[in-house]
């Protein structure tokens, strides 16, 4: 994780040519750290098999609304929005975040790989969520 850390730095301190070099980095570790903390349960699109609902646009998407995932009533009846510091707080602690919900304590605490993680999940969100009513 350290050198990640460092490559990233470096590529902001080279300017802006290297910021998209460093958002393509973030991209590519979040999908790692994705498929390591998250893919066990939930795929990218909605044809792949999963546990979890799919989280392919779910940046913005309302929480608790993809058709035909049977979500706990805790979670489906909530009222959330799934904006990036919503995300944060679910992936740092779920079970305190939205208590009664069905899935298993995620615990990531880490802020940079959070960041990560993010930034992947910004990279397959291309549905704009927030034009739709919520």
């Amino acid at each position: 994780m350290r050198a990640l850390s460092t490559l990233a730095a470096a590529c902001l301190m080279a300017g802006p040519a290297m910021a998209d070099t460093f958002e393509e980095v973030k991209v590519t570790a979040g999908k790692t750290l994705f498929e390591g903390e998250c893919r066990r349960c939930h795929a990218v699109e909605p044809t792949d098999p999963s546990y979890g609902p799919p989280l392919e646009n779910v940046l913005y998407r309302a929480a608790g609304s993809v058709e035909g995932y049977d979500y706990s009533i805790a979670l489906e009846a909530s009222g959330i929005v799934w904006t990036p510091a919503a995300l944060r707080a679910w992936m740092e602690d779920n079970d305190g975040f939205m208590p009664g919900t069905k899935m298993r304590h995620v615990g990531i605490e880490d802020r940079t790989v959070q960041d990560f993680i993010l930034a992947y999940l910004t990279s397959i969100s291309t549905k704009d969520n927030k034009a739709i009513d919520q």
